[in-house]
């Protein structure tokens, strides 16, 4: 009987210690992919990438520039966080993304990040820093002091798209864009739908940018033939779809330049209900280091 007790005992150890290495290395929920993206930019202020659990072949870029982790200019010249911060979380993929808003010498940047968690460590970190008007050609940080109610707003069960489908939705328009006009590919935007870029509203209700801007599907856009995107995460719980695309030829005011903007889609009840994004100027054909997942 105490053989059996003793045994029994043993089993019981063993589950447990099962059960811990399960928690500590199980999948990344949204509030522990949250944790990541915390841990990373508290980490970035204090220049410390040490503080962070990283995989042993963790690969960082920063505008496209692979290097070593902390050796970036904004890993040595960040100062601190502003309260702007939106993260889209894909739980499926491991994928914490999170647009934000951090200083260097009391001077706003706008910091897109992408970190991929793998094992409950920081496989792959993607940054894009724009300091600047000149780097983004908009640059309005005044107008993003916390992030917007319509990004936040957790959709209910019944407008909810599927993981697929919002995708699809999303993807309509860099199709638009491709070929010049929303309407000719039927991009479904709400009735209120609005565009931020870089802090600056550039169509919807209030727009007052172009007479036309107003309406987001209707207003005159360019045609990008170039334009390629990639899908870089999906948080299907507040339905966002983040995608990074590269503009391509005509898309920017810099001669030679393409404009590469991560773009944050709310997506639900089949329509697109608004559009922000965070976008820089990189030279034209400048590959993202990450391009495997990108489609023409």
């Amino acid at each position: 009987m105490r053989l059996q007790i003793h045994f029994c005992a043993i089993l019981l150890g063993c589950a447990a210690l099962a059960g811990a290495d399960d928690l500590k290395s199980g999948p990344c929920d949204r509030e522990c992919l949250r944790g990541f993206t915390t841990q990373y930019l508290t980490a970035l202020i204090a220049h410390q990438p040490s503080d962070l659990p990283l995989a042993d072949r963790v690969r960082f870029t920063e505008d496209t520039v692979e290097m070593r982790l902390g050796d970036s200019p904004l890993w040595k010249n960040v100062s601190r966080l502003r309260p702007y911060r939106l993260d889209i979380l894909d739980v499926q993929q491991g994928v914490a993304a999170s647009q934000s808003i951090v200083e260097e010498a009391g001077m706003p940047v706008m910091l897109m990040l992408r970190l991929k968690i793998t094992g409950r460590k920081i496989a792959e970190v993607e940054a894009q820093v724009t300091r600047n008007k000149a780097e983004g050609s908009l640059f309005n940080t005044e107008a993003l002091k916390g992030a917007s109610g319509a990004m936040l707003v957790k959709p209910d069960e019944g407008q909810r798209n599927s993981r697929e489908e919002a995708t699809r939705i999303a993807e309509l328009y860099p199709a638009g864009l491709k070929a010049g006009s929303f309407v000719t590919v039927d991009t479904p935007f709400a009735a209120k739908a609005y565009r931020f870029e870089n802090g600056q509203l550039m169509a919807g209700p209030g727009c007052t940018f172009r007479p036309d801007c107003v309406d987001i599907k209707a207003q005159k856009i360019p045609t990008l033939s170039g334009i390629t995107q990639r899908v870089a995460a999906v948080d299907e719980d507040l339905g966002i779809v983040l995608l990074r695309m590269d503009f391509g030829p005509g898309s920017s005011r810099v001669a030679g330049d393409s404009l590469i903007v991560w773009e944050a889609f709310k997506v639900y009840g089949g329509q697109i209900q608004a559009v922000e994004a965070f976008m820089k100027n990189m030279p034209l054909g400048t590959p993202s280091g990450w391009d495997s997942g990108s489609s023409k």
